[in-house]
């Protein structure tokens, strides 16, 4: 996994372009995510990484690096 495949589960599920999305970008300050999409997007990377996240987890992550970082440390 890396910030290109992370990348493209945001724009799926969040419905916004790519070029909005870097490694700072914030979920919820910069692409104005809310609860439900922060849920709709755990699970997407779940189903696409075979991750499990947990919700307390979810509500820690808040940069797309936060993300790539979380799942990259599951995987080990």
């Amino acid at each position: 996994m890396n910030f290109e495949n992370v990348r493209d589960i945001i724009v799926n599920t969040l419905s916004c372009e790519a070029d909005q999305i870097t490694p700072e970008t914030n979920l919820y300050e910069d692409l104005e995510a809310d609860s439900l999409e922060a849920v709709e997007l755990s699970m997407a990377l779940e189903e696409a990484f075979g991750v499990g996240i947990a919700d307390e987890d979810m509500t820690q992550v808040k940069t797309v690096a936060d993300i790539v970082n979380y799942l990259s440390g599951k995987k080990q």
